[in-house]
């Protein structure tokens, strides 16, 4: 009994050790989150000009002979 909850242990440890090691992990989560933030900008961005940048385009054709 005292030898299966010494290699548990011995276990336990390496797994926590390679854990900390792996960043991996943590770095996708944080592109995601990244990712997400720039998602919600351009999409408040268009929200808010897009209006006015359709408006724009729209006026710049005949402007330049199109």
């Amino acid at each position: 009994m005292v030898s299966l909850i010494a290699t548990l242990h011995v276990l336990g440890i390496k797994a926590t050790e390679r854990l900390r090691r792996e960043q991996t992990g943590a770095t996708a989560v944080e592109y995601a989150l990244m990712v997400g933030l720039i998602a919600v900008i351009l999409i408040g961005g268009l929200t808010i000009f897009g209006p006015r940048l359709s408006t724009f385009f729209t006026n710049l054709g005949p402007r330049i002979g199109i």
